[in-house]
Formats: structure tokens, C-alpha cells, sequence
């Protein structure tokens, strides 16, 4: 997994998916992208973090699938539950007041 200091840039209402190349040659059934919805793993919102190096692939991102959040199941995504997420895509302003640390 990644650990490291990163910013939300960009933040995204019931994003589409897109599957990590390295997911989909472990999962091949996966699509190569599945649009927003309640059944998306992305669920509600998304909060995408970059670091120096740009696009870090690591998300803040609610989930459908509650069982799994605390869990490593996804590629190293943070998962909380929809209206954990909704709220903190309320108050998060990208570049301004985004700063994420991630430890392991």
C-alpha cells in the first residue's frame, strides 16, 4: 500500500470507475470503466489525492460494500461509507484545505 502526505486536487460526485490495470489482470471479468452509480465501487463521492509526483491512484471514496471498509481489499483506496464521504466532500475544498497523511 501507499502511505505519504498528499492533497485532494480534484473531487467527483458519483464518479465513474476505472480499474487499476493491475486489478483487472487479477480480476479479468472487471470492465475497463463503470459509470457513477449506487452499485459503483467508487459509491457517492470521491476525493482524489496527489502528491509532488502527480496523480498518486489513491482515493477517498465511499462504498457500497460496508463490510469491506478497514480492510485492505480495495488497491489501497480509503473507503468510508456513503454519507461518511458526502460529508467530507462538503467541507473539503481541493488545494486549500485537502491535506491527507497516510500511514501505514
Amino acid at each position: 500500500g501507499w502511505a505519504g502526505d498528499a492533497t485532494v486536487q480534484r473531487k467527483a460526485e458519483w464518479p465513474d470507475w476505472h480499474p487499476p490495470k493491475e486489478m483487472r489482470l487479477r480480476q479479468p471479468e472487471l470492465p475497463e470503466k463503470m459509470l457513477g452509480g449506487p452499485t459503483n465501487p467508487l459509491g457517492a463521492r470521491a476525493l482524489y489525492l496527489y502528491n509532488k509526483g502527480g496523480d498518486t491512484g489513491y482515493r477517498l471514496h465511499g462504498t457500497p460494500e460496508w463490510a469491506s471498509i478497514g480492510k485492505a481489499m480495495s488497491s489501497g483506496c480509503i473507503r468510508l461509507m456513503n454519507q461518511d464521504i458526502i460529508d467530507l466532500y462538503s467541507r473539503v475544498r481541493p488545494g486549500r484545505n485537502a491535506r491527507v497523511v497516510v500511514q501505514q
